[in-house]
């Protein structure tokens, strides 16, 4: 672990910028500035010590040359552990910079503007491109080994957290990572500008908005992710998204879309382990608990409504990771961000992507989603469904969907009672769903079946009877369909033959 003693702090931006001062100067921290965030830190009654002091050199040139400097650069490239390199900083008085705070002058936000007003004088945007920010923020991730490097705003809290709780230390894990997210504000930036000079802008998943990610699926895998999350949802509280994570809240919100119905779920390595809907929140929060309160420990929730304090009260019982929510009453939140870590994000009214990507061999594949519930409403069994029956088996199909196949899903009064995903034969995830179900003591009795695909054999809506399933939902296709419609037909059971599958693997 290194300790920060001195910091070179220049941005563009000052909002959240305080709190990080106030601390570093709390730690002893000499901090170095220049123009207007020199002006800002001595606003708040801290002292620092102007760059020019310490170069000898004014900003010139209207401030185009302020910090291109051996004295400036040394500080930030000197490695601490190269003797040579330690000589030659104590013999031009060159301090060593632990901590580099520097952001970007807003050149897209310029050029957007300069587009939108119909403007003619180019210069506004010549203006915007940063020279010495760029090369100070690769200077400072180059020599990541001795130095902290922050390149934006959105690293602040990162910065600020690692201050406050490891007393200004800081590790080498944590100061690679700040360097490659450094290294990308570098190349978005460059990009940004090449794309103006060119007049192209080429719109891809994978050119815009990166982020690096902590880790990968694993911590030894490395991870980025394309898109603009802002678009989906705010994050009110809680640390940064992992890869995880967004794998798990793609689950949820995906899930969450399919209904109009207040409704509330959990999900667990991408596959819904409870959900239910009622009149009420926290009645709806309480079955889906019901349903798997051993998977739901460590998992993902998500809701189509606002979490009142009852239903506040009765999530804040149980360690989460993320809870997704269209809005929050204000005791409610102030409840639920009471643990730091917790992620609490709310939902926008956005639409979802129509397509999906996934990486194969040396290419990618691409999919439309797989959208809506059902293709057609054949019921082919020895009796109607009921009005309770339908509303059962297409609650229970949606939720079959979101499930990895091969896939059951067992639904009673709107709330998920048993469900067996991710198995090699659809027999085995019907046991699944059904151990699940005794497990947390539900009576089978007058429940559905939902299936993501058809039924092979007939040994599955014999097995299901003989628990208590009376209704059955299905895509069809077997050659041995049949079988199945017949033992429905004469048990006088229901069964729906939707003609879509569900796959997902």
């Amino acid at each position: 672990m290194k300790k920060i003693s001195t910091a070179l702090i220049s941005v563009f931006y000052k909002d959240g910028l305080a709190p990080i001062v106030q601390l570093l100067h709390q730690q002893g921290v000499s901090i170095y500035s220049t123009g207007g965030t020199r002006s800002f830190i001595e606003d708040l009654q801290i002292p620092c010590i102007p760059v020019e002091s310490l170069t000898s050199f004014p900003s010139i040139l209207g401030g185009r040359v302020k910090t291109l400097h051996p004295l400036v650069f040394g500080g930030i490239l000197g490695k601490r552990n190269d003797e040579i390199h330690q000589k030659e900083m104590q013999q031009y008085n060159i301090p060593a910079f632990d901590l580099v705070m520097v952001d970007l002058y807003p050149f897209e936000e310029t050029v957007k503007n300069y587009q939108e007003q119909n403007l003619q004088d180019e210069s506004v945007i010549i203006e915007k491109i940063d020279i010495g920010g760029p090369s100070m923020i690769r200077a400072a991730a180059k020599n990541h080994e001795d130095v902290v490097v922050i390149a934006a705003k959105r690293e602040y809290a990162f910065l600020f957290d690692i201050l406050q709780q490891q007393e200004g230390k800081t590790s080498l894990e944590q100061r690679r990572f700040l360097a490659i997210k450094a290294f990308d504000v570098c190349t978005s930036y460059d990009t940004a500008i090449s794309n103006y000079f060119n007049q192209t802008e080429l719109s891809t998943a994978f050119n815009q908005n990166k982020s690096v990610l902590r880790y990968g699926e694993n911590p030894h895998q490395t991870a980025s992710f394309y898109g603009n999350l802002d678009l989906i949802f705010t994050q009110l509280h809680g640390k940064e998204l992992s890869y995880n994570n967004l794998v798990d809240v793609e689950a949820a919100i995906q899930l969450i879309h399919e209904f109009d119905s207040l409704t509330f779920a959990i999900i667990k390595h991408t596959n819904v382990c409870g959900i239910a809907q009622s009149d009420s929140m926290i009645t709806c929060w309480e079955k889906a608990l019901q349903g798997d309160p051993e998977s739901a420990f460590g998992g993902v929730l998500v809701c189509n409504g606002k979490i009142d304090m009852d239903t506040a009260k009765g999530i804040n019982d149980l360690f989460f990771e993320i809870l997704i929510a269209q809005d929050f009453d204000p005791e409610a939140f102030a409840l639920l961000q009471s643990k730091k870590n917790r992620i609490l994000l709310q939902l926008k009214p956005s639409a979802l992507p129509i397509h999906q990507f996934k990486s194969m061999l040396n290419g990618v594949l691409v999919q439309q989603q797989d959208a809506g519930n059902y293709q057609e409403w054949n019921e082919v069994g020895g009796k109607m469904a009921t009005e309770n029956q339908q509303i059962d088996l297409k609650f229970a199909n949606l939720i079959c969907k979101h499930l990895k196949s091969n896939a059951i899903a067992l639904v009673q009064n709107r709330q998920l009672i048993g469900k067996g995903c991710g198995q090699t034969s659809r027999i085995d995830a019907l046991k699944h769903a059904i151990e699940k179900a005794h497990q947390f003591n539900f009576d089978l009795q007058g429940a559905v079946l939902a299936s993501d695909a058809f039924f092979p054999f007939d040994d599955c809506v014999k097995l299901a009877h003989k628990s208590g399933v009376t209704a059955f939902i299905q895509p069809g296709g077997s050659i041995r369909d049949a079988d199945s419609m017949n033992y429905c037909k004469d048990q006088n059971l229901v069964m729906v033959i939707t003609g879509k599958r569900h796959f997902k693997h």
